[in-house]
């Protein structure tokens, strides 16, 4: 008998929600990268419990695909990140208006 899956929820639960109250809250560009990727391990915590718990290996591939995708947005984001650094010496959200006129 192992741990049970309520554990694995309760905690992937709370993963998500700092997620989000850090993409919510924070002004740094990296922060909130940050966030969103502990929403993803959040999304991948709770596939991997199901998988285990329903005796299927089909969640776990899915979280194979989850962090390949995680890992590709990871190297462009902070390129992005880093040039948008370069350009405005700045990394607060609220100062960062290239996309405005």
């Amino acid at each position: 008998m192992g741990i049970p899956i309520e554990y694995y929820l309760v905690l992937s639960a709370f993963m998500f929600i700092v997620g989000v109250v850090g993409v919510l809250v924070k002004r740094n560009a990296i922060m909130v990268f940050m966030s969103i990727e502990l929403m993803l391990n959040s999304a991948n915590l709770t596939m991997v419990a199901f998988s285990s718990f329903l005796g299927n290996s089909v969640g776990q591939l899915f979280v194979f695909f989850v962090m390949t995708v995680a890992a590709a947005e990871a190297a462009i984001g902070l390129a992005i990140i880093i040039a948008i650094f370069r350009n405005k010496q700045t990394l607060n959200i609220d100062e960062i208006n290239i996309l405005k006129w």
